[in-house]
């Protein structure tokens, strides 16, 4: 019998963000999911209000949290990741191609002490790689596309798909960020509709599009049935027009340039300055606008 761990999901409105809790009953061992640290993008002010909620919750339900997973250095939040594994104890893990978007940002940054090991980590994971969250066994699935390190984690019957899927309504992630390929995106794609079809499949983010309810979970049958940009199985070239046309049209993330300097890093925040500040850099005309 496949397993079927219990899953709390948390959405961070400002950022259409889901971060998310699961556990196994039996054990009550338990694993976090793409956490939010605050961040006000006119102060400069960051907060720990998502991370606390999730505290909260892992507290009250008396959880034993074995790792802190990233699914990928996000580009529209910053990862609480760090704050979270300093109060519970807990390792945090990524998958092992993160050190290609450090590759690939360190350059943009300019930051050349920056090491581009994935020793932010505590545990860099490798494609098909299988750990446990007590009796629940997570399976790392590589699916590059929207970024070059994104990884999905299968975790019994369900699966944390972060930025690869959308809901049905909205489709599918871009692919259009730096090292990003509608290509890869295709074929990651491929393998998550592998997966059998009652998988629940908990995605990254959702911005509840013509005034409905934020959601964040579709099985694999409902995203072959409904999902706008793959219910007709479209051909690896169909599919890439579409998601390349749509991906013209999209601004950059308002948070981008913040959020991947600090999550290219883990989730730890620039070391502070001889003031005793932190400060964020921004390469300008780096980009250009949309």
């Amino acid at each position: 019998m496949t397993a079927h761990p219990e899953v709390k999901a948390f959405w961070d409105q400002p950022t259409g963000s889901w971060q998310y809790v699961f556990h196994d009953p039996v054990t009550r061992k338990g694993a976090i999911v793409d956490p939010v640290l605050d961040f006000d993008i006119l102060s400069g002010a960051t907060g720990t209000g998502n991370a606390q909620a999730i505290l909260d919750h892992v507290q009250e339900a008396g959880l034993e949290i074995t790792h802190i997973l990233d699914t990928h250095p996000h580009a529209d939040h910053f990862s609480a990741a760090v704050w979270l594994s300093e109060k519970l104890g807990a390792p945090r893990a990524i998958g092992e191609k993160v050190v290609e978007v450090q590759k690939l940002w360190q350059e943009i940054y300019h930051l050349p002490d920056l090491p581009v090991d994935g020793s932010q980590w505590d545990i860099l994971l490798a494609d098909d790689e299988v750990f446990h969250v007590g009796e629940i066994p997570v399976r790392v699935l590589f699916c590059p596309g929207h970024t070059l390190a994104s990884v999905s984690y299968v975790a019994g019957d369900a699966a944390f798909v972060h930025d690869t899927l959308m809901m049905p309504d909205s489709g599918t992630s871009r692919a259009d960020f730096p090292g990003g390929s509608s290509a890869a995106l295709y074929r990651s794609l491929q393998r998550i509709l592998a997966l059998p079809d009652q998988t629940r499949l908990y995605v990254g983010h959702d911005y509840a599009p013509e005034g409905r309810e934020a959601a964040c979970m579709a099985t694999v049958a409902e995203h072959k049935a409904r999902n706008i940009h793959l219910k007709d199985a479209p051909s690896e070239a169909d599919y890439r027009r579409v998601r390349d046309a749509r991906d013209a049209t999209l601004p950059l993330p308002k948070l981008m340039l913040a959020a991947l300097q600090v999550n290219i890093r883990g989730g730890r925040l620039p070391e502070p300055e001889t003031d005793g500040r932190r400060y964020l850099k921004i390469p300008l005309d780096r980009f250009t606008p949309r």
